[in-house]
């Protein structure tokens, strides 16, 4: 019966991890040490999203199956004075690109702002359905 709920809801949260990932990301976007203090720069996390609710076989809605680190190279910035450098005086920075984060935000946002809308939708399905029962 709460079907639509499940969908809607589960879309919600996996939309709300998917802004704590990339808000990780955004905070980290100059992080070159790791939580020892060695030199490890931060990589850049994003949600894989599958379908079901990730504990039954044939549940609703949508899940984050995984969060995977982006291969993708680092940012080289030429800093010959780093402790840091390379045998060239280039410093590896994370690979997050704030631009291309802002955007995935927006579109998580955005699927989370449809999400409500269907829930919205769906409880006012349930009131007229109850109101025409009762």
């Amino acid at each position: 019966m709460y079907g639509a709920l499940d969908i809607s809801t589960s879309g919600m949260i996996a939309q709300r991890m998917r802004l704590n990932i990339i808000s990780a990301n955004i905070a980290n976007q100059n992080t070159v040490l790791n939580a020892d203090g060695e030199y490890d720069p931060f990589q850049r996390r994003f949600a894989l999203l599958s379908p079901g609710d990730g504990e039954s076989e044939d549940g609703l809605g949508v899940h984050v199956s995984e969060i995977i680190l982006d291969q993708s190279d680092f940012r080289m910035k030429y800093e010959p004075q780093s402790p840091f450098a390379n045998a060239d005086g280039y410093v590896a920075y994370p690979n997050v690109d704030p631009v291309i984060e802002q955007m995935n935000a927006m579109e998580a946002a955005r699927s989370y702002e449809a999400n409500i809308s269907a829930v919205e939708a769906t409880k006012a399905m349930y009131s007229a359905a109850l109101q025409i029962l009762a």
